[in-house]
């Protein structure tokens, strides 16, 4: 039996890493058929994942542009889709987390009435603005979307919030923590861009990017970095800068040639992984870190004032620390100096699932997928 026709559509580095495993999943059933479609908001850090997964996209959008912002990403989304939806029909739709990608395709299958469905949907701060555009890109898609794949009850009881009907909600896990089991290996060797630091040390793994951080916020963080490379002779900071201008000339200002931190250009998602499960604790304002190191053992330190993923503070898989430089620097001492501490937050039970989200995804969508073709048959 023809069940029907999934597109998966997806932007950035990110995006690809948490939807391949459900790709993978989805092209295992026959009588299912999978359209990959890539925006390419971001290029190359989104090529290295494709090629580390052995996904070859159906069609490539090519967006990325230098210095490109909301507007172009949002209506080049749009009008790339049009064609492609007119063309492919597709009975569902599917996206995920929070990226301008994400709802401009929720957008665009809406304009074509096709339902899509939302993988890790249900994060909410209720701050519009923080992070920005994310909040209101998972909000808006969670309007337009058919099916909600929620990876925690948090994320659960979010949407209820919001009058979502409960039979349309499956709590699933992140299928992050699919893809970490996948690429994290003992006995990983690192390539010649590691070779200046120091395994014997403590590594502290840094990224940051989030918009609402570009400027003074980046300066405390970074500030509060070199006070901690001053004052730990045992500690190497490893900081993969982003390639957005923004952050790589103050990252390079701040931060360029000071002993013990190694700035380095983005990783590929195996090497970074592996990185993960070789550092002694996570500093980032990335949303998926929170997710994937405490499935490693690693306590993560948010670099932001606000987190849509409350399960991890609650579980004390992570802390909240925000950006400013005292603080910054007070949670990563007290990490350093306190080993009762550190042994909490790394042995805490990480509440984001158990590897298996992508199989109950696809579960679901089979399931979707009979009862409409079910349904068009009674007509």
């Amino acid at each position: 039996m023809h069940l029907g026709k999934v597109m998966v559509v997806f932007g950035t580095r990110p995006e690809a890493i948490k939807m391949a495993p459900v790709i993978k999943e989805l092209k295992k059933v026959a009588d299912i058929e999978t359209r990959v479609v890539v925006t390419a908001q971001h290029r190359e850090m989104l090529d290295q994942v494709l090629q580390l997964f052995g996904i070859v996209p159906d069609y490539d959008l090519d967006l990325m542009k230098e210095k490109q912002d909301l507007y172009s990403i949002t209506t080049g989304v749009l009008s790339g889709l049009k064609d492609i939806m007119q063309s492919e029909r597709p009975d569902l739709v599917l996206v995920h987390g929070d990226t301008t990608t994400t709802f401009a395709a929720a957008l665009a299958a809406f304009y074509e009435r096709v339902p899509v469905g939302h993988v890790e949907a249900g994060l909410r701060t209720r701050n519009k603005y923080s992070p920005y555009p994310e909040e209101m890109n998972r909000s808006l898609t969670g309007r337009l979307a058919e099916l909600h794949f929620a990876p925690t009850d948090v994320s659960r009881e979010n949407l209820l919030a919001e009058s979502v009907a409960s039979f349309k909600i499956w709590v699933t896990g992140n299928t992050v923590i699919d893809a970490l089991m996948e690429t994290v290996a003992e006995g990983y060797q690192f390539g010649e861009a590691l070779d200046k630091l120091n395994f014997e040390h403590r590594i502290i793994l840094v990224t940051t990017h989030r918009r609402e951080n570009w400027g003074d916020h980046m300066r405390d963080i970074y500030a509060a970095l070199l006070q901690l490379a001053d004052e730990f002779e045992d500690v190497e900071i490893v900081f993969p800068v982003h390639r957005n201008p923004t952050v790589k000339d103050l990252a390079e200002e701040m931060l360029g040639g000071r002993e013990r931190i190694h700035l380095l250009d983005p990783l590929e998602y195996q090497a970074f992984a592996n990185l993960m499960n070789a550092s002694y604790i996570v500093m980032t304002d990335s949303g998926g870190l929170q997710e994937e190191a405490p499935s490693l053992g690693k306590p993560v330190l948010v670099l932001r004032d606000t987190t849509e993923r409350p399960e991890a503070i609650q579980a004390g898989t992570v802390q909240l620390v925000g950006t400013a430089q005292g603080k910054v620097y007070e949670a990563a001492r007290r990490l350093l100096v306190d080993r009762g501490l550190y042994n909490q937050m790394a042995h805490a039970v990480n509440p984001y699932g158990d590897g298996q989200a992508s199989v109950r995804i696809v579960r679901v969508i089979k399931d979707f997928l009979y009862v409409r073709i079910g349904a068009a048959n009674y007509k």
